[in-house]
């Protein structure tokens, strides 16, 4: 990554081009949060309901871990684990908020790492940098030495490190799908924390993110009226550096070493650009996948009822069977 960032900007000297700064506030974003996205969908979807931040008794929870520390920032992850002691180690789930790379945060799926935990998963929600702090692949990184993370205390939480799965939602699914095809890739796996530790994983879900930046299906990059959440993440619009989106795409590394792969999604067809595209490379080399849509759903619907329930039911499900 390092190198294709550096020839990225050897093209910057010769195109006249510079990366974007204007985005690093060094302020976060509160544009996108559970409430927010329950209020915009209210009007049109009536009859939904907000999923709670509900602790559940049967699952223990140890909130603000810290799993890496770049520079001088920390970052933090919360784990989500059941009460039952068990010899056998369970599977272990990264669960990766979305908010256009941008907004969002770590807190918006307690509640399905509460529910998973009491399925028997062990959950973890990590933060990572967002475009307001970092650009691209800062967040990349971060999710990687999470992942590392992870493995580095399998045993506290019995987890089994064969059995490790990443999940997000929106700019969190774009993310999980990368990292579910970067397995072990020295280009993204960053040089913080745990390094001796691997980044591969058995499964990914994927709830309504791209698979791809430059596929004809996206929406991302449209700066005509304002200036696109890619566009803040990466520095450079589209046009600018379509090396570094396409880089950045999933559907670019999808291959013979990529993993099973969940898909759920709403009836935002842009939200899940070049899918079907990335499922049929799956096909080639016989990786299984699975597509459920909610046909009514608004892209937010991994937060709300009546969608949260059938998609934690569809996730458990599909884990079960891969993990056979």
């Amino acid at each position: 990554m390092k190198q294709i960032l550096l020839l990225a900007l050897l093209g910057c000297s010769f195109t006249g081009h510079t990366q974007m700064t204007t985005g690093l506030t060094g302020k976060p974003d509160t544009s996108y949060s559970n409430y927010s996205a329950y209020i915009k969908e209210l009007k049109r979807h009536p009859q939904i309901r907000l999923v709670p931040d509900s602790p559940i008794v049967a699952v223990k929870e140890k909130r603000g871990v810290v799993y890496c520390t770049t520079g001088n920032r920390p970052l933090l992850l919360d784990a989500f684990y059941p009460k039952e002691k068990t010899r056998k180690k369970r599977p272990a789930i990264l669960i990766i908020h979305g908010g256009g790379w941008r907004s969002g945060n770590r807190t918006q799926h307690y509640p399905l790492a509460q529910r998973l935990a009491a399925l028997g998963y062990v959950c973890f929600t990590p933060e990572y940098r967002l475009s307001t702090e970092a650009l691209y692949p800062a967040a990349v990184h971060d999710l990687k030495a999470a992942l590392r993370w992870v493995r580095a205390n399998a045993k506290q939480y019995q987890v089994d490190t064969s059995r490790l799965v990443v999940m997000g939602f929106s700019a969190g699914g774009q993310l999980a799908a990368l990292l579910g095809t970067t397995g072990n890739n020295p280009a993204f796996d960053g040089d913080s924390c745990n390094t001796k530790y691997t980044t591969n994983v058995r499964a990914v879900v994927d709830l309504d993110g791209t698979l791809s930046f430059v596929h004809p299906e996206s929406g991302e990059g449209d700066d005509t009226k304002n200036i696109s959440a890619a566009t803040y993440w990466f520095g450079y619009n589209k046009k600018e550096q379509p090396a570094l989106w396409k880089d950045a795409s999933p559907l670019t590394h999808a291959g013979s070493n990529t993993s099973p792969f969940l898909f759920i999604n709403s009836g935002v067809d842009r939200m899940h650009a070049g899918r079907d595209d990335f499922r049929k490379i799956l096909d080639q080399y016989g990786i299984y996948s699975e597509v459920h849509t909610f046909s009514d759903a608004p892209h937010s619907f991994p937060l709300l009822q009546p969608w949260f329930d059938p998609m934690v039911m569809y996730i458990d499900n599909f884990l079960k069977k891969v993990m056979q």
